[in-house]
């Protein structure tokens, strides 16, 4: 079918996006239907005021830099200014303008964006908040880390001034060095991550050939009465991968947080019976920790597992924040981390490097 004018005017009606006609004056010459209904002027108010007059008056100066360029011939592609509807709403749209010199015209074509803005404007929001938590939550852990270490030296300084001679019971005395012990282990903790998130604010979690065996000898006797409690059973098997290239910290963490998950989510008269192991693949190394506790519903509780403040059992010491660090040092230290569970049945924690 021959094109006739009645096509082309069909066209230029029934477009969604807003067709304008301007002139060097500053005035709209023809303008479409989409330009009144996204404005919500009428045709005879769109073409009696200057087009400035519509346009955000915060984006008028920028505009008319712009405008000055299309007098120049300068053909414009893909600006973005706002424009205030009859109603006073703000609306965001993307320029395409042709000028012709001759006629003293500017032919554009706009594509409302508001949409498009508001979205971008709701994840700048997010991401803003999202780094002003991530900044509360490193000063937190960094004050908490240095501002603990001097209850701590108090405590450590007292056990030194305890001799035998004061604790003739052996019991007590066993007990005295367990807590020593364990307070010397807390104090070693306390400093190395007060240096390593000093560190962390110009580079990733620093790496270092360690032994899981050593780390997991050092995390049991942090927590040693702990798992006496419980008589919890705890099985090791590194025949095939001992060493691994990770942060120290953050490995113990890992395995403090996973072996205490464990024994404190035992199933009721059941001795908590937990295993950690390895194994070596073709391209990665796995490290799995396992135990015969109360589990959960994965259908259920997987979307939150590792978010910050996420419980899944009726526990007072329960805080939310044990997987939530796990997870954080696991992908700190490139890694990932897969759960299987069942109610009653266990959990199992494969990490893979």
């Amino acid at each position: 079918m021959p094109i006739t004018d009645f096509n082309y005017e069909l066209f230029f009606d029934l477009s969604p996006d807003l067709f304008c006609i301007a002139g060097y004056d500053g005035f709209f010459k023809r303008i479409n239907p989409a330009v009144s209904e996204t404005l919500g002027y009428t045709i005879d108010e769109l073409y009696s005021r200057p087009i400035n007059d519509f346009i955000h008056p915060e984006d008028r100066d920028i505009t008319d830099q712009v405008r000055e360029r299309l007098h120049l011939s300068k053909p414009l592609l893909n600006f973005e200014n706002r424009y205030l509807s009859k109603s006073g709403e703000e609306i965001w749209l993307s320029w395409t303008s042709m000028p012709f010199e001759s006629d003293g015209m500017v032919f554009a074509i706009a594509k409302n964006i508001t949409h498009k803005k508001n979205i971008e404007a709701d994840r700048n929001a997010l991401l803003g908040h999202l780094s002003q938590l991530n900044q509360e939550l490193r000063q937190l852990t960094y004050s908490t880390s240095h501002d603990l270490r001097a209850p701590v030296n108090n405590m450590l300084a007292v056990f030194e001034l305890i001799t035998p001679a004061m604790m003739p019971d052996s019991e007590a005395r066993e007990l005295m060095d367990i807590l020593k012990v364990s307070g010397e282990k807390l104090s070693k903790t306390l400093n190395h991550y007060v240096d390593m998130l000093k560190a962390r604010h110009s580079s990733r979690a620093t790496g270092e050939k360690i032994k899981l065996s050593d780390c997991v000898d050092a995390v049991m006797d942090s927590i040693r009465i702990l798992i006496t409690g419980a008589e919890a059973e705890i099985r090791l098997d590194f025949e095939q991968v001992n060493e691994l290239d990770c942060n120290r910290a953050y490995m113990e963490s890992i395995l403090l947080n996973l072996i205490t998950n464990s024994i404190k989510y035992a199933q009721p008269g059941v001795v908590p019976r937990i295993r950690i192991s390895t194994r070596k693949n073709q391209r990665s190394t796995q490290l799995m920790i396992e135990d015969n506790g109360l589990g959960f519903d994965l259908e259920k509780v997987r979307p939150r597992m590792f978010r910050i403040n996420q419980t899944f059992h009726n526990n007072q010491d329960s805080k939310g924040l044990g997987l939530y660090l796990v997870n954080y040092h696991v992908t700190s230290m490139g890694g990932k981390i897969d759960v299987e569970s069942q109610p009653n049945v266990g959990t199992k924690f494969t990490i893979t490097f």
